[in-house]
């Protein structure tokens, strides 16, 4: 028996040897047969001795050729590619071509008799194209071969990666892929899942098809969430992956007792924020066991690595953050072809804004500088890398992923959250979606793909091009103080800038020489101006002379006129104070008044345009302990949905109002409803969180501790001493 068994383990070895072979052959003979062919199309390129050589001898000179190139190729490159880490990931991008081409030029003074010869620039079109020739045979066979597919895929999306756990073959129990598709809110999916009317009165198909089919054939539902007040990444994320998401107030806020501030694309302080979410929680997070986050400004406990923003802020070896992009740039095929595209996008983005500029649309914002790089950036290197290593976890086994595609919400702060721009990156979203569902086939446990955003976007005109002056310049008057020549539109806080900063090796903003706007205005004013910040068209204003967070009457007393002029300006929808008598305030136009602790109104609500929870999520915040003196919400238009930013974005989300509170979450029909019974609502990251966990534990997967179930009830109107009623979702 066991000589039989060994002899049937022999016979696999062999034909797996033979397979591997097989292919090692075709391969070449296809390079071989490509070099022909460049040799015979390209002028500068040649396989032949000045005098000329018989056909047999040109063949074995390109097979020759082919050979060298694609030994240095498999040897040479992974080892150029490991020593390029330390170099800037954009860099890397633009030295790719350079680099395969000297490959080729190497592989050619190679071949004996000196017969071979090719300019420069033309060995970078052939290496290229031999690159992706052999990428795309190789493939073609190994696809045939389900073991040799998953190892090809494997090694593409990790090298570094080691094996732990059980044999892959012995996997029973389901993984999880959790896709967060950055920006996306619940209605913009819904429409993208529909078929489009065409020019000429035919049905077009749906933006993002593969969606649509697993929606139409009943395979997946969509289901929307609220968000809270802070509707941004860097709440929505820490509280979706580490549970809690406590004093998180905004994108960025400033903390009196230190000084300084807190910015959700900075890495150390998303790294202090994980920090703190972890101790408050008693938690590593929602991926600690088995678990891989890819792109994602947190870890969520993950031991596998790549592109994480709360590791940036590390040096040396122990920073893992940059795996992935060594993973993706060791195949010359996959650098080629990310180096052209990010030049292509690049391109396609200059030309998209040059025709908004002459079509005149509005509104519109500045689209130049590093821009269109850090565009590319997002819709392509970043997106690109991120599936080639989420790809790589399906082929290991792993239990559970969650991983952040940025594309879409990068276009839309710049494009608006349904142009033109817009569309076709969510239907380049979706051929990645179905690209990742087609590796699950071969991957050794069945997959479950669950697809979520962090929060949607509300359009609109900037407050500055609306009214003529930043909130900051507005908080100035207000106060009788001098406009700062210091003082500028807030740039955009969007979070794949900051991804392209640690990816650049750029020191962080703030930090050794990177200096911030907001710092250097900070630095260039007095002690008692207040500090004003912008999170999308959420505002947070600060005292630094005022200790603790500073009362309604304190600030009445310092300045007593700011109040009245943001709570009566046409473009700001409410305040939050905090009074020594009323508790949390929040405040209107013409006195209005909305007293949290008590439900009494003062005139008109101004919380009632923001809808239901607005109450709720307002009085969670208030909580916080670096709640801003003063926090600002713009006016929201509920007819046109639109808002103001007090940043340089159309597409806008960090406050209430519109469709930037409203994320969406899909999911396969084989897990639980989110919420027993069907009814009510998800409310918050933090609940999200627990319906994570609720369905990795449904599959059978990572043994950590599941808090108690927090059901969220469907809205109900209590009444109030004053007679009113007043909606609320969450205490």
């Amino acid at each position: 028996m066991r000589r039989e068994s060994g002899r049937r383990v022999v016979e696999v070895r062999w034909r797996a040897v033979g397979g591997a072979a097989f292919r090692v052959v075709v391969v070449w003979l296809v390079s071989t047969l490509t070099m022909l062919l460049l040799a015979a199309v390209l002028p500068d390129f040649r396989l032949q001795s000045p005098g000329g050589d018989s056909a047999t001898r040109v063949a074995a000179t390109a097979a020759f050729g082919a050979g060298a190139f694609g030994l240095l190729t498999a040897l040479v490159w992974p080892l150029l590619i490991r020593a390029l880490l330390l170099v800037p990931a954009l860099v890397c991008g633009l030295l790719v071509f350079f680099l395969n081409g000297s490959l080729l030029l190497l592989a050619l003074r190679m071949v004996p008799h000196g017969r071979t010869s090719a300019a420069p620039e033309t060995a970078v079109v052939v290496a290229a194209v031999m690159s992706a020739v052999a990428s795309a045979a190789g493939t073609a066979l190994a696809v045939r071969d389900d073991r040799a597919y998953r190892r090809r895929l494997y090694r593409l999306a990790s090298r570094r990666r080691r094996r732990r756990g059980p044999d892959p073959e012995t996997f029973t129990t389901p993984g999880t892929v959790f896709l967060q598709l950055d920006g996306v809110g619940h209605d913009v999916l819904r429409d993208a899942l529909r078929p489009r009317e065409g020019a000429n009165g035919r049905r077009r198909p749906p933006v993002m098809e593969t969606l649509a089919r697993w929606h139409g054939d009943g395979s997946h539902r969509l289901t929307g969430w609220r968000t809270d007040w802070s509707s941004q990444t860097g709440a929505s994320q820490l509280g979706i992956l580490h549970g809690s998401n406590h004093d998180v107030p905004a994108f960025r806020w400033y903390e009196k007792e230190k000084r300084s501030l807190m910015v959700c694309s900075r890495p150390s302080s998303v790294a202090e924020l994980q920090r703190r979410a972890q101790e408050r929680t008693g938690d590593p997070g929602l991926l600690a066991a088995d678990g891989a986050s890819r792109g994602n400004l947190f870890s969520g406990g993950a031991d596998q690595l790549a592109l994480v923003l709360s590791m940036a802020a590390r040096r040396g070896r122990e920073n893992r953050s940059r795996a992935g992009y060594f993973a993706y740039f060791s195949d010359p095929a996959n650098a080629s072809r990310t180096a052209g595209s990010f030049l292509a996008e690049v391109f396609r983005e200059i030309a998209q804004s040059t025709r908004a500029k002459l079509r005149g649309e509005r509104p519109r914002v500045g689209r130049g500088g590093l821009y269109p790089f850090i565009r590319a950036f997002a819709t392509v290197v970043q997106r690109d890398v991120v599936v080639a290593a989420v790809i790589g976890d399906m082929l290991m086994g792993r239990t559970a992923v969650y991983a952040d595609l940025v594309a879409y919400d990068e276009v839309a702060h710049h494009s608006g959250p349904r142009s033109r721009d817009t569309v076709q990156v969510l239907s380049r979203l979706d051929r990645c979606i179905k690209l990742i569902a087609q590796v699950a086939e071969h991957a050794p446990r069945e997959y479950r793909i669950v697809l979520l955003s962090d929060h949607g976007q509300s359009s609109g005109a900037t407050f500055a091009d609306s009214y003529g002056l930043t909130l900051q310049e507005l908080v100035r008057a207000g106060c009788g103080l001098p406009l700062s020549r210091r003082a500028r539109r807030s740039a955009s806080g969007a979070e794949a800038r900051a991804a392209a900063r640690a990816a650049l090796h750029r020191p962080e903003q703030g930090t050794d020489g990177g200096e911030g706007v907001e710092e250097s205005e900070l630095r260039g004013s007095r002690a008692t101006d207040p500090v004003v910040l912008s999170s999308g068209n959420l505002g947070l204003i600060s005292f630094p002379e005022l200790p603790g967070r500073a009362s309604r009457e304190a600030i009445e007393r310092c300045h007593p006129g700011l109040l009245a002029t943001l709570a009566d300006h046409r473009g700001i929808g409410f305040l939050l104070v905090r009074s020594e008598q009323h508790g949390a305030v929040v405040l209107g136009p013409g006195g209005a008044e909305h007293r949290l602790e008590t439900g009494e109104l003062i005139g008109a609500d101004p919380l009632a345009p923001f809808g239901p929870g607005a109450a709720a999520a307002v009085r969670r915040t208030d909580g916080f302990p670096h709640v801003a003196d003063i926090m600002v919400n713009s006016s929201y238009d509920p007819v046109t949905g639109e808002v103001h930013a007090f940043e340089e974005q159309i597409g806008s989300h960090g406050g209430l109002g519109g469709c930037q509170g409203r994320a969406f979450l899909f999911w396969p029909v084989e897990l639980s409803p989110p919420l027993p019974g069907g009814g009510g609502e998800l409310v918050g990251a933090e609940q999200l969180h627990r319906l994570l966990r609720r369905w990795l534990l449904e599959a059978a997967g990572p043994d950590v501790r599941l808090p108690a179930p927090r059901v969220t009830p469907a809205p109900r109107t209590p009444s109030r001493p004053d007679g009113r009623s007043e909606s609320r979702s969450r205490s």
